[in-house]
């Protein structure tokens, strides 16, 4: 790993390249376009002429090009995965957070292996297969917890039916700390920065572990050196600067390419919401526009085009549905953020006294109809975890397009599972729209593969679970 002594966040480079490609020409866009549709990361600069670009009819540019990249990197499909918090216990005093210790409103604990249990079994009875587990920053939810609640959760089936991946949004780790968390079988390891400008990284992180600015930065090196290939980093939108925000995932995302050949597996791009008895949210300066928001997550898309990109139900679902064809690729859906919210009556007032405001709080069912109304698959695919394609493989197979293969016929696979298992009418009939168009598309696509899929696909129509490419 390289030495936590370098920050390679180069704030003075950042401020220039966006102060020096102010008014870029349209050539010279339409040039980093094509070079993005090559799958390839862009550099600083040319980020910074995006970020810089004024011209409406550009922008329309960018914006259809940033769903081409989708399209071809990741085809049509959606993956998508609800959060499980196991606690709301934290030693930090992030101020936009209402986790942070010194808020006393709400009742702070983490949940037993028993309620662990019983969260699961609901969101399984919903339909999902992955997971993301949510911990604060505390002694009471430290490796050993973590690691039980993961196992825990593999280990909970309702009928025939599990969970199958779970990823971790937690604290930075040890080296030695993460192998034991790569050990329970993890999918994706997140931490985010928060925001990538140091000064403002001080300001709203005055105490705590957290307020460390290189323990975080440096949170997934760590985490490669631990040999968990698949990570995913992530900013605060809000915090600072939005265009600078983007070149610091840029720079984030470089920085893993250089040091390990692999980039993050996953970018999010959260905006502050409001949250319980936190007046710094009320006071931000940098809050993002929804035309900004657009903006930033196609520039994201285009600057980083392999990567999964993460849309989250802190978003009201008609904007979701509106940024959705920019370039996402990952969302939530029937997300609780309360602690044990999944298991009993959950009423507004709770829901006020969370981390945070969801602005998306539909069920799966009515999320996944809404998708197979706009031609998109959901995916429950979690095959590449089980077969290996994970770190330096997937990420050669995203470039290449190669991977879009393996995920159009697993999508189609997993979601015949779904529709069969969990879909109301309704969505029952949204979604055999879909599946047939996949269908065709895989018999025209893939004819060498095509009759393996058909065995598997009619294993599954007749009762049979879980089979993968």
């Amino acid at each position: 790993m390289q030495t936590v002594n370098k920050n390679f966040i180069n704030e003075k480079k950042i401020e220039e390249d966006l102060a020096v490609n102010k008014n870029p020409e349209s050539r010279r866009v339409k040039d980093i376009l094509t070079k993005a549709l090559s799958i390839e990361t862009l550099e600083p600069d040319e980020t910074a002429a995006l970020l810089n670009v004024e011209d409406k009819n550009l922008w329309e540019e960018i914006f259809e090009v940033a769903g081409k990249i989708k399209k071809k990197v990741y085809d049509n499909r959606i993956v998508t995965f609800a959060p499980l918090y196991c606690s709301n216990l934290c030693v930090n005093s992030c101020l936009y957070c209402a986790f942070r210790k010194e808020n006393t409103e709400g009742i702070r604990r983490r949940l037993s292996l028993e309620e662990v249990e019983k969260e699961t079994e609901v969101l399984i009875s919903f339909g999902h297969k992955r997971l993301i587990v949510v911990y604060g920053e505390h002694p009471l939810t430290n490796i050993d917890y973590i690691s039980d609640t993961i196992k825990t959760i593999y280990k909970t089936k309702v009928g025939a039916n599990k969970i199958r991946r779970v990823n971790v949004n937690a604290a930075p780790m040890s080296v030695e700390e993460l192998k034991l968390l790569k050990q329970v079988g993890i999918g994706t390891y997140q931490v985010f920065q928060e925001t990538y400008h140091r000064e403002t990284y001080r300001k709203v992180h005055p105490k705590g572990l957290k307020s460390d600015y290189k323990r975080r930065l440096y949170a997934l090196h760590k985490a490669m050196d631990a040999g968990i290939d698949d990570v995913g980093i992530g900013a605060l939108f809000g915090l600072y600067d939005w265009r600078f925000e983007v070149m610091g995932l840029l720079e984030h995302s470089r920085e893993l390419e250089r040091s390990f050949g692999i980039g993050p597996h996953t970018i999010s791009f959260p905006r502050l919401e409001p949250a319980m008895n936190t007046p710094f949210v009320q006071q931000a300066e940098h809050k993002v526009s929804d035309e900004d928001f657009k903006k930033l997550i196609a520039v994201l898309r285009l600057s980083v085009p392999y990567t999964g990109m993460i849309l989250t139900a802190r978003e009201p679902a008609h904007i979701r549905r509106k940024v959705l064809p920019l370039g996402c690729t990952q969302t939530d859906a029937s997300s609780r953020i309360g602690i044990g919210a999944y298991s009993r009556k959950y009423n507004k007032q709770e829901a006020e006294k969370q981390q945070f405001l969801l602005g998306d709080t539909r069920t799966l069912d009515e999320v996944i109809r809404e998708f197979a109304s706009d031609g998109y698959i959901t995916s429950f695919c979690t095959a590449g975890y089980r077969c290996g394609r994970t770190g330096k493989c997937i990420m050669q197979l995203l470039k290449t397009g190669e991977e879009g293969k393996f995920c159009k016929l697993n999508a189609v696979l997993t979601f015949r599972e779904w529709l069969d298992d969990f879909a109301s009418e309704q969505t029952k009939e949204a979604g055999e729209k879909v599946i047939k168009k996949e269908i065709e598309e895989l018999k025209e696509q893939l004819p060498d593969t095509y009759p393996q899929f058909e065995k598997f696909y009619q294993r599954i129509k007749n009762g049979e679970r879980d089979f993968y490419f």
